[in-house]
């Protein structure tokens, strides 16, 4: 195990120690872990999003997430009724309603990918761009007002149904982060996308095609943010383009919070899946303590700041004596 892994078990111990302190043993009740699980699938997905495109180096980062994960469930909150009747066949429109949201994700990733690796735009412009256009598209489609879905039986159920006490939805984010976890540590793609991300030079002299890759990372990036659009559709019952407007902040903090370095070449899945299990145990500490969320949005910016500090600073340089100069 590495030093970070090793730190983000000790948050974890810590945040849940201190929760069990303030709130008591309520704060371990099965209720109330069912209830963090259902919550940390859709910023973990994001969080794994922002990951895979700050491991590419050159300033890489998908701010666009939330924007498209909002994106997608409305289109797809819009185009069911026209196809399907969620009354007469509430299997088929939940599984139709996954797969607009994913097509909806795989076009917003398409253009993302081609906005940063073949426009050669820097990414954190690019994705602010689309992240304004996906928000004002959201927008166009429904006035400004939010899409309610109603109860559709097997779409809640995915919300919120445990199976042998897990989620589906939490169950759902634990596999993919398995698979991405995976092909980051021993496929192709993780090994060029770790290089790309650590040496740009020593990335084009190994001769793969790096336009490529940074389109299927920001690609992926986006087929998980459509993901998370479906879980938060799942989830609420409705759809609102302007749902979740702090979520692009706290992606990024959890990602840098495990460990993944802002100018690329080094992230851990397993390290983000924790980041996000804490940050999830501090928030649902802070509903106990009934902390307003104007709190909460100051206290993720402050770690936030806090993190990129700490990933700056080299503290072995603070705690190595340095040698006197002679005179």
């Amino acid at each position: 195990m590495d030093r970070q892994l090793n730190f983000l078990v000790a948050v974890n111990a810590l945040v849940l120690v201190v929760a069990i302190a303030i709130a008591g043993m309520d704060f371990v009740s099965v209720y109330n872990i069912q209830s963090m699980a259902v919550q940390v699938p859709e910023l973990g997905l994001l969080a794994i999003g922002v990951t895979l495109t700050m491991i590419s180096g050159n300033g890489g980062i998908d701010l666009s997430g939330i924007a498209v994960a909002n994106l997608a469930g409305i289109v797809a909150a819009l185009l069911l009724p026209l196809w399907v009747s969620a009354d007469d066949n509430p299997m088929t429109y939940v599984f139709v309603f996954a797969a607009v949201c994913l097509v909806v994700g795989l076009l917003c990733g398409l253009i993302n990918g081609f906005l940063v690796s073949r426009a050669a735009l820097t990414p954190i412009i690019a994705t602010l761009g689309t992240s304004l256009a996906y928000t004002g598209l959201s927008v166009v489609l429904t006035n400004g007002s939010g899409v309610r879905l109603g109860y559709i039986e097997p779409l809640d159920n995915f919300g919120h149904m445990p199976i042998l006490g897990v989620p589906l939805c939490f169950a759902v984010f634990i596999i993919l982060a398995v698979i991405i976890g995976g092909a980051l540590r021993f496929a192709p793609f993780g090994m060029r996308l770790y290089m790309l991300g650590s040496n740009a030079k020593a990335a084009r002299f190994a001769g793969f095609n790096q336009f490529r890759l940074l389109m299927v990372t920001y690609t992926i990036s986006s087929l998980l943010a459509s993901v998370a659009g479906f879980i938060i559709a799942a989830r609420i019952s409705s759809v609102k383009w302007d749902y979740g407007t702090s979520y692009v902040l706290i992606a990024i903090l959890i990602a840098v919070m495990a460990g993944v370095r802002p100018a690329g070449g080094y992230g851990k899945i397993t390290c983000v899946v924790l980041s996000a299990v804490a940050l999830q145990m501090l928030s649902s500490m802070f509903n106990f303590l009934n902390i307003s969320n104007f709190f909460r949005d100051f206290a993720w910016g402050l770690l936030l700041l806090i993190f990129l500090w700490v990933s700056e600073f080299d503290i072995r340089a603070l705690l190595t004596p340095q040698a006197k100069p002679r005179g």
